[in-house]
């Protein structure tokens, strides 16, 4: 079964037997050592970590709303009826027409049992994160109480972000996974964390090594883009599925390839960032061909090509080719999501006070 999570309006699945990235190693569960490409799947397994197990501690999951209006970034948001047409004048981006709004988020946040008062604690933002709910809950609840009591990730703070509604080019969530700068990560910076700190009495660090940032589809593509452009704040991010694609509207002459420009351009021809990076796509992900006909809407195409730029450049990644998964790789994530959490913090200590 296909599991869809966000990405493109109008996107189609490519059936399965697309081949993996050239040297990929088949293994049922990558090293934690290694920096490479490997294969998994097509049958998977939940990992046992998604159970509960009796005396881990449990940590507790707060919820609060953010309502646009009390922003000074993002605010208003944008929205659209209709979808977009070609520009006759640029095949890289769309013609759409778009209206304000004003929208509400909510928050998740997840602290664990371990988590010291008046420290300051690693945090993981995850996108996507579910909507307002009285009895708030995190699916990946369980998996962090388990890894954070075998001490195989240390005990981060996780704020799952809803984003701002809609999807692609003229809605709000595009423009804010989609955009090619550090506007969505400033957003965060300047009104997420602050909210997060006052509503459920923690501290976040400011050390960019205990950042990172998670999310699929264009969520992925946004955990990315917050790290490449503000590598002061975030040095870690996983992804799946992720959208480096041409999805960024509008059209921004800058970054005229959107997030395909990532592994045609930005990566090969940039300094070295201190990123770590954990990314992985299925086998029968989006294929997009029909909207915009720029060659750039390949989501396997897209991360195939992301692993070889990021192995040619020398970067800290995992790459995970999964067999028998669509968008999202639902089915391939209930196994390696542990994985992928351990292996994404893999190297990080607080620094200590001076």
């Amino acid at each position: 079964m296909l599991q869809f999570v966000g990405g493109a309006a109008g996107a189609q699945v490519r059936r399965p037997g697309v081949p993996a990235v050239q040297g990929a190693e088949n293994r049922r569960e990558p090293p934690l050592d290694a920096d490479d490409n490997f294969v998994i799947g097509p049958m998977y397994v939940p990992a046992p970590e998604r159970k509960t197990v009796e005396g881990v501690p449990q940590g507790k999951v707060q919820q609060f709303v953010i309502d646009s209006k009390e922003t000074k970034l993002l605010n208003p948001g944008i929205a659209r009826k209709e979808f977009g047409k070609v520009d006759p004048s640029n095949p890289k981006t769309l013609i759409v027409e778009t209206h304000d709004i004003d929208y509400k988020r909510a928050v998740t946040v997840y602290v664990p049992a371990q988590y010291k008062p008046d420290t300051e604690a690693p945090f993981l933002v995850v996108h996507d994160g579910p909507g307002p709910n009285k009895n708030p809950n995190l699916g990946m609840k369980t998996v962090l109480d388990n890894l954070i009591a075998q001490k195989r990730i240390p005990p981060i703070v996780v704020i799952a972000i809803a984003n701002g509604g809609g999807d692609a080019q003229g809605h709000e969530r595009g423009k804010e996974y989609d955009t090619m700068s550090g506007v969505f990560a400033d957003y965060i910076e300047t009104e997420v964390l602050p909210r997060v700190e006052k509503n459920c009495g923690v501290k976040l660090t400011k050390d960019p090594d205990g950042r990172a940032a998670m999310g699929s589809s264009s969520g992925g593509s946004a955990a990315l883009i917050m790290a490449w452009f503000r590598p002061d704040l975030y040095h870690r991010v996983l992804t799946t599925s992720g959208t480096f694609v041409n999805q960024q509207w509008p059209f921004d002459s800058k970054f005229p390839d959107g997030a395909w420009g990532f592994h045609e351009t930005l990566i090969p021809n940039s300094p070295k960032k201190p990123i770590r990076l954990f990314i992985s796509v299925g086998d029968a992900d989006l294929l997009n061909p029909n909207v915009m006909r720029d060659g750039m809407h390949d989501w396997v195409e897209a991360n195939n090509r992301m692993a070889k730029v990021l192995k040619d450049k020398g970067y800290e990644y995992q790459y995970l080719f999964c067999r028998g998964a669509g968008h999202g790789i639902g089915n391939a994530q209930a196994q390696f999501l542990p994985h992928a959490l351990e292996w994404v913090w893999k190297g990080y200590a607080p620094k200590k006070d001076k």
